[in-house]
């Protein structure tokens, strides 16, 4: 399975927002990486360079390559409704995301491993592929076997968020993707228009 799997704490400090979540590296040193990086008298960037960056913090915030991710750009090219919002709402609504959304992990990285190791199902069927596009009404469950899993315990023991799109069941172990999220549902820090500007190029 293709995925990024280099220096995390790096991209976030490129990008000067944590993406990946807590970082205490990143934290210490929240200036961009590399010798120069603490001289902040850096050139102006072109509208091109903005655009591709804003395009490459939502592709390693979501954890999407450059062809999986055009793949999606295209898709929500040729759907009703803005592109941008269309974008992050198809993002949003993989499985390995709506997991990381409801807290059985505390990354989407580790979303991403519970899905691809038979742990999570959809409508009471095991789906491990982390890409997997939901639809509203479908329940995401932990697998009978996994429940005792530890690490899905203390995630969801440490889990504060709350999302209105998303339902959770402790007991049972399982939630409902109600309804795709309105953009100022989601919290990202991505200004999609320019991702929309890049590929329209």
């Amino acid at each position: 399975m293709a995925r990024y799997t280099g220096p995390k704490s790096k991209i976030a400090r490129k990008f000067g927002e944590a993406i990946f979540g807590d970082d205490k590296a990143f934290e210490k040193k929240s200036y961009p990486p590399g010798q120069h990086g603490n001289n902040r008298r850096r050139g102006k960037k072109s509208e091109y360079a903005i655009q591709l960056m804003e395009k490459q913090k939502a592709k390693y915030t979501y954890g999407i390559l450059e062809k999986q991710f055009r793949n999606l750009f295209e898709k929500a090219n040729r759907s009703k409704g803005v592109t941008g919002e269309v974008l992050l709402q198809m993002c949003e609504s993989r499985l390995d995301n709506v997991v990381y959304r409801m807290g059985l992990s505390p990354s989407r990285s580790g979303a991403r491993q519970l899905v691809s190791h038979r742990h999570i199902t959809v409508n009471g069927e095991i789906v491990n592929i982390p890409s997997y596009a939901l639809k509203p009404g479908d329940v995401i469950g932990v697998r009978e076997k996994s429940k005792s899993v530890q690490a899905i315990q203390d995630s969801l023991d440490n889990n504060s968020s709350v999302y209105e799109w998303i339902t959770w069941n402790t007991e049972k172990k399982e939630g409902t993707y109600v309804a795709i999220p309105e953009r100022m549902q989601i919290p990202e820090n991505i200004k999609e228009q320019l991702i929309v500007e890049l590929y329209s190029k």
